[in-house]
């Protein structure tokens, strides 16, 4: 079973193309951080050149930017080719076939919020702003436990 799927941080825009036929193509690396720490305290991040096809491809170029967390999910497939030196290069890449978008709307990429190996900012600075928040300050609602479904 072939099945990729991993969630970090672009480290530039989509390289968006289009091959002769019309068919949208997008290349990207994806810097995915390591779960756990180094010596230093830090963690290290793998770095993963990604392709993605046809519409999925246009609406990643137009919806992301350096610095946009997304997760995907896909495949690995590595395939060769002659370099202009006769040298046989190796090329390992996943094709995606989901992306997801895991910025917020009203955070930009690059907040200064994200931390750990999942980058995952402080919610509770995040909601003292009531557009950030659009639930807050409203009326009190009382529910028991009978009501939850869960």
């Amino acid at each position: 079973m072939n099945v990729f799927s991993a969630t970090g941080r672009l480290t530039q825009d989509v390289d968006l193309r289009y091959t002769t036929s019309g068919t949208a193509t997008g290349t990207f690396t994806l810097a995915v951080n390591r779960n756990f720490k180094t010596k230093e305290g830090g963690y290290e991040a793998d770095f993963i050149r990604c392709v993605i096809w046809r519409k999925s491809a246009e609406n990643l170029a137009n919806l992301t930017h350096k610095g946009s967390q997304i997760g995907i999910t896909g495949r690995v497939q590595t395939r060769n080719y002659e370099n202009q030196q006769g040298q046989r290069v190796y090329v390992t890449e996943v094709i995606v076939d989901e992306f997801y978008l895991l910025d917020s709307r009203s955070e930009p990429a690059n907040s200064s919020q994200a931390q750990g190996p999942n980058n995952q900012g402080n919610y509770a600075t995040n909601v003292q702003n009531q557009s950030q928040a659009p639930f807050m300050g409203g009326q009190e609602v009382d529910i028991t436990d009978d009501d939850l479904p869960f």
